[in-house]
């Protein structure tokens, strides 16, 4: 997963906005936000990705975390397989079970006796800004419905 932090402080009206929000709305706002932003990305790996079975595109997913210090939520375009380094070691899942891709890290770093094909990094380099633009606009538009209530 390619980890990108939003820093909103220098954004003064949207910080204070925040801050007058409950703890629950603040995540709500925080979580629909950096959703909106990972989905820009996941459409581009999605487009990106090579197809030969299909298998890669189908279990390219959008996953949100949050983090135990207050007011940190993350969400990220994960690719599902197994890796016991990310998270996802999942042993029981066998090769042919459509859920598993594990072999895309492979497709986008090489290995000894394959090329790289690259298609997570050059779709997050070509649409970060608008993964960014996507994540404020979400916000703005999600502290707006809050506060109207």
């Amino acid at each position: 997963m390619i980890d990108v932090n939003l820093d909103f402080s220098g954004l003064e009206d949207i910080a204070r906005d925040l801050e007058t929000l409950s703890r629950a709305e603040n995540n709500k706002v925080l979580r629909d936000a950096t959703r909106a932003g990972a989905d820009v990305l996941k459409t581009e790996v999605i487009n990106r990705a090579p197809v030969r079975t299909g298998k890669t595109k189908k279990n390219v997913v959008v996953v949100t975390q949050r983090s135990r210090r207050r007011g940190e939520i993350s969400s990220g375009v994960h690719i599902r397989g197994v890796n016991p380094r990310t998270g996802n070691s999942d042993n029981t899942m066998k090769a042919s079970n459509p859920r598993n891709a594990f072999y895309w890290r492979f497709v986008e770093l090489g290995t000894v006796n394959m090329p790289a094909h690259p298609f997570v990094r050059p779709a997050f380099d070509t649409r970060q800004e608008e993964a960014a633009e996507a994540a404020i606009a979400r916000m703005n538009s999600a502290i707006d419905k809050v506060l109207s209530k």
